[in-house]
């Protein structure tokens, strides 16, 4: 069974950094979809950034664009986060897909392994 496990998390004042990594157990990352998901407290998981399997398709949700970036090697995948806003504070899960999702989606049900998420907390 694929486990996954989140780090980087924490508390962050606004326009501040943090980069999340997620780690795998028993797979090489480089080689399947990708994706980092955010549940806020009373709302939905949202699909913030994604990756296809081959890397080259990569999706953004629009309140994320131009301030966070998916990157993976073949042991972790990658969150930067830059230019936090208080809107960003939520619990954050990694997630991998198959080998055969080329295209980056931002749809849940189209992973099928999760992490348990790690918190970010915007706060001045």
């Amino acid at each position: 069974q694929l486990q996954l496990e989140e780090s980087g998390g924490g508390l962050v004042q606004p326009g501040g950094s943090l980069r999340l990594s997620c780690a795998a157990s028993g797979i090489a990352l480089d080689a399947y979809a990708l994706g980092w998901f955010r549940q806020a407290p009373g709302k939905g998981r949202e699909g913030v950034s994604c990756m296809g399997s081959t890397g080259a398709s990569t999706h953004y949700a629009d309140s994320v664009k131009d301030r966070l970036t998916i990157s993976r090697d073949n042991e972790k995948v990658y969150l930067e986060m830059n230019s936090i806003k208080p809107e960003d504070k939520a619990v954050y899960s990694c997630a991998v897909g198959s080998i055969w999702n080329v295209q980056a989606t931002s749809n849940p049900q189209e992973y099928d392994y999760w992490g348990q998420g790690t918190q970010v907390t915007v706060s001045s």
